[in-house]
């Protein structure tokens, strides 16, 4: 199993000393922050600003940010999960008639879940982005759609090489009429592809999300390198290219 947080170290180091930077060593076990904590959060070796994405306020601990408000009623909520965050971001933040996307936590059962806490696997949280769109200019059928060939469905067990609860895909709907939507287009998807084994992408009621920490948010932007290194090592476009075909995302 590759390890997302140690490549992304990895790769940013390397693109430290191609431009003849020096990175700072790991902190020892009585040092702060700890090792795991460094590598948990590899973009303090970039150069990138923090983003000025604003927070709803304080977390009640560390780790997320508090939830953040409800959207503008002209708006739209859709939130779902396909693995690594940092690469669903990446899929639908392109796309016209969205607004925003967020890196985040959600379905688990402990109130403002730190990366850490939720890597472990003991949150009972996914991995997931929420999502802010305009319906009139983008369809929830369209998202689902960008969804299906950004993760691969037939995998209960994590997505690509990130196995664990934490890393499955879903999707959790915030009402009738996005749950109907999400159950005919997994049925769409069962009748008309020829994919090698049964879907498992479960379809949830919606909970509270919490926003993951500034590290994760836009991280492909901010540190598009070591991005690039996890997303090669993890294998995940060649399982979608062997999934998808001429469909998968380029």
């Amino acid at each position: 199993m590759i390890n997302r947080p140690a490549t992304a170290a990895i790769a940013a180091a390397l693109a430290l000393l191609a431009t003849g930077a020096t990175a700072r060593p790991a902190a020892g076990p009585g040092d702060t922050p700890s090792v795991k904590d460094s590598l948990a959060r590899p973009s303090s070796l970039a150069t990138a600003s923090p983003s000025d994405r604003p927070t709803a306020g304080p977390a009640t601990q560390p780790g997320a940010v508090a939830p953040e408000p409800a959207p503008a009623p002209d708006r739209a909520l859709a939130t779902v999960a396909g693995g690594c965050f940092w690469c669903v971001e990446e899929a639908f933040e392109p796309l016209d008639g969205v607004d925003s996307v967020t890196s985040g936590y959600t379905g688990g059962h402990v109130k403002n879940p730190s990366y850490d806490a939720v890597s472990d696997g003991g949150t009972g949280h996914f991995e997931a982005v929420q999502i802010v769109f305009d319906p009139s200019r983008i369809s929830y059928e369209k998202l689902l759609d960008v969804l299906w060939h950004n993760v691969d469905p037939t995998d209960g067990a994590g997505q690509f090489c990130d196995k664990g609860p934490q890393y499955r895909s879903a999707i959790f709907v915030h009402n009738e009429g996005q749950r109907r939507a999400a159950e005919a287009s997994r049925q769409t998807l069962e009748r008309s592809t020829t994919l090698p084994g049964k879907i498992t992408t479960e379809i949830l009621p919606a909970t509270t999300f919490y926003p993951a920490e500034e590290d994760h948010q836009d991280y492909a932007a901010k540190n598009p390198i070591s991005y690039r290194f996890y997303r090669t090592s993890c294998g995940r476009d060649h399982r979608l290219h062997e999934l998808w075909g001429e469909h998968a995302p380029h």
